[in-house]
Formats: structure tokens, sequence, C-alpha cells
């Protein structure tokens, strides 16, 4: 029997360090620790990136525990090059680095959202979905063709993990703070005009979060804000997601990213599916949010098609889109 090749994947691009090993059907361990901002607060990227530095051998030694395998098992190590924050994606590329050449190990360069889409297709099975990805550094609709994911739609400006986040460091909580908006929006009761803003296929969430804000020092119940909140951006974003289906004729539909976890919005694009008879699925919550599987799984799929970085030409990259990836493990 051919042994399987490991790839060991280490995430950095925001507030979460990762380390995960995988195999092409396994994923034998993922461990994180995540930078907490003060309350109130964003990510300080500074502050963050300290944190990564201090985090990861720990992290890296769970990792590599919770596998039972050594760093010498591996075939490849990848990590996250963008995009994300440039303190934050500079520790994991040293990271990766050092145990490359130190360990003489091939190095590849993942993109943090392909990471996403390619994790979310691994535990669904899709063959060729509409995909849907929502962070917080990510919101936009996507579908495959002709050797790249191409964006069919997006947000023109704040992302709508970015809206969450805004809006409850509004309200005196911490990023992330979408689950907090869940939370809060489960108890509204009622529905609040708001700004509906898609222009084309895009979506723009910076009105919303403004009007929001307003609302809320008018003395609105938070609750009943964040349920308007919720049901017009989600509405948004299932509008697009829609018309890429019919533009498409595909039958698939995948929802990834942090914002993936919230229940409302798999509702609303699960209902979406049943009405264009479609197959709806969405990454399990554990790997919803950033992880070091999404980069090792991207890193071995690369890998294995022949896709490498030489150690001194290994980069970063902030600004960073899908559509720029040439996919070189799809046909």
């Amino acid at each position: 029997m051919e042994e399987k090749k490991l790839c060991l994947g280490i995430e950095s691009t925001a507030h979460t360090f990762s380390v995960a090993i995988v195999s092409k059907d396994k994923i034998l361990a993922d461990e994180r620790e995540v930078y907490k901002p003060p309350l109130g607060e964003g990510i300080h990227p500074y502050e963050a990136a300290q944190h990564h530095f201090r985090a990861a051998r720990k992290v890296l030694q769970n990792a590599l525990k919770k596998s039972k395998r050594k760093i010498e098992d591996m075939d490849v190590i990848a990590y996250s090059a963008g995009p994300g924050l440039g303190p934050c994606l500079r520790v994991g590329a040293v990271v990766a680095r050092s145990i490359s050449t130190y360990y003489d190990k091939p190095m590849t360069a993942v993109n943090h959202a392909m990471g996403h889409i390619e994790l979310a297709n691994f535990f669904s099975k899709a063959k060729d979905p509409v995909i849907v990805l929502v962070s917080g550094g990510h919101t936009l609709v996507s579908t495959y063709l002709h050797k790249k994911w191409r964006i069919f739609g997006e947000t023109l400006d704040i992302t709508l993990g970015q809206l969450f986040d805004q809006l409850g460091r509004e309200m005196g909580y911490n990023s992330p703070a979408g689950k907090y908006i869940e939370t809060l929006a489960g108890q509204g009761t009622k529905y609040l005009d708001m700004p509906y803003t898609v222009k084309g296929n895009d979506v723009s969430y910076s009105g919303l979060l403004t009007f929001a804000k307003n609302l809320l020092k008018k003395d609105n119940k938070r609750e009943d804000v964040c349920f308007s909140v919720q049901e017009t951006a989600f509405a948004m974003l299932t509008e697009v997601t829609e018309r890429l289906l019919a533009f498409s004729e595909k039958r698939e539909i995948v929802l990834t990213g942090g914002v993936a976890a919230n229940k409302r919005l798999q509702e609303m694009i699960k209902s979406l599916s049943l009405v264009h008879n479609s197959s709806f699925s969405v990454i399990p919550r554990k790997y919803s949010g950033d992880c070091g599987a999404q980069i090792a799984l991207v890193g071995l799929l690369q890998y294995e098609s022949g896709n490498v970085v030489e150690v001194d030409k290994s980069f970063i990259k902030q600004s960073w889109r899908i559509d720029e990836v040439h996919v070189t493990w799809r046909n």
C-alpha cells in the first residue's frame, strides 16, 4: 500500500495561530491559540503577531503530539501567505521557513481564502459547487471555471464579518463578535427598516453599519437592531447567491468561512437551495473559522501538483484575491 503524503500547515492571517497535520483524506491534528483583544476593541496587528510568536512553539508541539507524528514524517510545509495582516502573516511564514530549512522540507504558499473553499469541499464532497465565502476577511460568491475560482460577486467595502465585528464593538464586545450578534438577533422581535444595497451582483455593508450604529444611539433595542441587521445583510447575500446559481446552472451550494457558523444564514441559503433543487452543504462549525487544516489541505494539493516555492523566494501578500491563484490540482 502506498504511504499517504502528509502536510504540516500553519495559519496566522489574523487572530488565530494554528498548526494542522493532514493527509489527503484525514485531518490528523488541528491545534490553535486565538488572540483576544480587549473588550470593545478590534485586532491590533502587532499585538496579535506577538501572541502568535509566543504561541507558536506550544501549538506546533501539540499538533505533533495529537497526530502522533514527527516533523521528519512531513512531506511538505505549508503556510498562509495571504491575504491577511502583515505582522501576523510574517510570523507564520518565519515559522514555516525555519522548519523547512532545518528539516530540509519543501514549502508551499497557500491563499487563505482558497483554504476556506477547499476545506469546505473536502467535507461536503461537492464536485462543482457555487461557493458562498463569508468571514472577517472575505464576503464573496464564487465558482470554478478555467483553472481559477472566479468571483461573481463580492463586497464593495466591508465584509460581513467586519460588519458584525464593528457593530459588536459599538456595543462593547471584542472581535470576533459574530456570536454576540447572532445571540442578540435571536432575541429580537421587531424588524427596523434598513438600507438594502445590492449593486449588480455586489453588496455594500458600510451604509448598513452606519445606519445601525445611529439606531443604537437613539436607544433602539440592541436585540431588534441586531435582528434587523442580520436579516438585511443575509438577504442581500442570498440575492447575489441566487443570481450566480441561476447564471451558472450549477446544482451545489457550499457555505464556508467563519460567518458560515451562523444558523440564520444557513437557513436562508438552504431555503434558496431547495427552491432551485440544489444540494446545500455548510462547513462544520469546528472548521468554519481560521484553522491550520485549511492551509494544510491546500498545501498538500499544491505539493502533489508540483506547486512549491523555494525558501528564499517564499512570500507574504496582504492583499491576494482567489481569482489571482492558478489552480493546479483541479481539471
